[in-house]
């Protein structure tokens, strides 16, 4: 069994991931207000978890200005979709056996 992903296995992480995971992959991302709507973060624990994931090469983020707002779209990268993917199957996986454990 593989182990789980420790960056994406945090909380935030794993529902920044998740949202971002649930968009097709051609999607423009996820706006930071409205990550922060799905996630109930705050803005500074939820930058700071985009900026854990940008790191790792799970997220891209692009900065830009709409009229004088600024605005933050956060998008799941190839790699940070490969790395849900695999920590979701090892998820998967640890269920299933606890599941034929307690059917024996």
């Amino acid at each position: 069994m593989a182990d789980l992903d420790e960056i994406i296995h945090q909380p935030l992480r794993l529902k920044i991931m998740a949202a971002l995971n649930a968009l097709p992959s051609a999607a423009p991302g996820l706006e930071f207000s409205r990550l922060k709507r799905l996630t109930g973060a705050t803005d500074g624990n939820l930058g700071a978890h985009i900026e854990t994931l940008a790191r790792a090469g799970y997220v891209a983020i692009e900065k830009a200005f709409v009229g004088k707002r600024p605005q933050t779209t956060v998008t799941a990268t190839a790699m940070g979709r490969g790395a849900f993917a695999r920590h979701v199957a090892t998820l998967q996986e640890i269920i299933a056996a606890s599941a034929r454990q307690h059917a024996e």
